[in-house]
């Protein structure tokens, strides 16, 4: 992994030599999430809508893809099923685990009124052992069971296909799998030269490693590292934050000492994030001139916490808001860069699933992957990832395949170059957070090659 380091003594230059020049080139950026914007702002609809349009929306592609892969068995809806006990047939539905640690607003209000001095902490993974898996369309919810069955990995609101048999108990016997697949990739053009520089998790209100800031400026503004290294630079035409720029984890505020205690802690966290967005405001503007920036909220951000999160206010930075390259956009987010069809979130998406899987082998890449095979960007939204309640369509359906497919704010850097079964190559990226690594991501658009870069020690 290249190391930047801005001790420049290093690399003297004779007198005779010249100072080498590098001019970065500008590269068009079309922001193309407008298509995540609700075209209604109804919030009295319920969220089983939401699973309704994701179903009917991926139901024809995968009857057809089923029908290919099980040699035309039988297609049943679930109440259907009653008069085919022990007969082969192909069900399509949406995937729903029952778990008894998942958050629930009625026990919360429940534990909170029995006792209020001793709520719980809140749980990293709500996976048990006593997790049931079903399979559900318009009408009914079928319990799931079989081999095929490994309930870890099954994740509430993935739209698929399987193939099996009614038990006597009336359960259903699963045999194999057929999920919607990759989106096509309708990008056939020439892709341009340049690179994109992938960053997540500055979190200006508790990092203190401000080092690795100052090293990241300096070499994006050509005044860190070796020639080398300065060409590098000057070849980023895109610099993309991928989120939690202002905090990276939730203040506990739920204090049972008293209420001026609370007001004091709530007071203190208002400080300490108008001191980071101040700060943030202050590195955007020191790089306004160099590059073009695109900003993405966080789950700790300062915006809405339901997904798609809308872009951080401008008029919370007063100084780098007047800059036209810097573009603050929502969460998620997709867009071209250059020829490059870029699209990602700020980590949610991911994070959700890894609480509702538990602990299993299957890495965020990995999960990373399997949202694009599922087609779905957030598939745990609104079950236990709040999202607006859509009831017309799911916005977050994905019906074109990226080149660039990213996921911000992870525990450390992955990648991946996806290969699909119709020609679809797909560059996955887990972006570090930069608080923790003090890595960012420099991902070359022409040839999607990664290579990860640090700026400092890591914490």
């Amino acid at each position: 992994m290249p190391v930047i380091e801005r001790y420049s003594d290093k690399f003297p230059l004779e007198k005779n030599n010249c100072v080498p020049s590098f001019e970065r080139k500008a590269i068009e950026h079309k922001d193309l999430s407008v298509s995540f914007v609700p075209k209604s702002k109804d919030f009295s609809k319920q969220f089983f809508h939401v699973y309704l349009s994701r179903l009917q929306k991926l139901r024809p592609i995968l009857a057809e893809k089923a029908s290919k892969k099980w040699n035309n068995v039988q297609i049943l809806k679930l109440p259907e099923l009653e008069n085919f006990e022990n007969q082969q047939c192909i069900v399509i539905g949406t995937l729903f685990k029952h778990q008894m640690w998942k958050p629930s607003i009625l026990r919360d209000l429940n534990e909170e009124t029995q006792d209020s001095t001793n709520i719980p902490e809140k749980r990293t993974c709500y996976d048990s052992e006593k997790d049931v898996a079903y399979l559900e369309d318009e009408i009914l919810r079928i319990k799931i069971i079989g081999d095929k069955v490994n309930i870890s990995e099954i994740v509430t609101g993935v739209v698929c296909a399987v193939l099996g048999k009614t038990t006597s108990d009336g359960s259903f016997e699963v045999e194999d799998w057929c999920f919607p697949g990759c989106p096509l990739q309708q990008n056939e053009l020439t892709p341009l030269p340049g690179k994109l520089l992938l960053l997540s998790s500055l979190d200006f209100a508790t990092n203190t490693n401000t080092l690795s800031i100052e090293l990241l400026i300096e070499w994006l503004s050509g005044m860190a590292g070796t020639v080398d290294a300065q060409e590098n630079a000057a070849s980023v035409v895109n610099l993309l934050i991928a989120g939690n720029s202002i905090k990276s984890a939730e203040d506990d505020i739920r204090i049972s000492k008293g209420l001026m205690e609370a007001r004091a802690q709530e007071t203190a966290i208002a400080r300490e994030i108008s001191a980071a967005v101040t700060q943030l405001d202050k590195f955007l503007s020191q790089l306004g001139n160099d590059c073009c920036i695109t900003l993405m909220p966080g789950q700790y951000d300062p915006t809405n916490v339901m997904v798609p999160q809308k872009p951080i206010h401008p008029l919370m930075l007063r100084e780098s808001r007047k800059f036209e390259n810097i573009k603050g956009v929502g969460n998620p987010w997709m867009g071209m860069i250059g020829n490059r069809f870029v699209c990602g979130s700020s980590g949610q998406p991911i994070e959700d699933i890894l609480r509702v899987s538990g602990e299993t082998e299957v890495t965020p890449i990995e999960w990373l992957e399997r949202t694009l095979n599922w087609r779905q960007f957030c598939p745990t939204a609104p079950d236990t990832l709040p999202s607006h309640p859509y009831n017309e369509e799911d916005l977050l359906v994905m019906h074109e395949c990226p080149d660039i497919y990213f996921v911000g704010n992870m525990q450390r850097f992955e990648t991946k170059l996806f290969k699909g079964p119709e020609g679809q190559t797909v560059r996955l990226v887990c972006i570090p957070k930069f608080s923790k690594t003090s890595t960012a991501v420099l991902v070359d658009l022409n040839t999607l090659s990664v290579t990860p870069i640090s700026f400092g020690v890591t914490q």
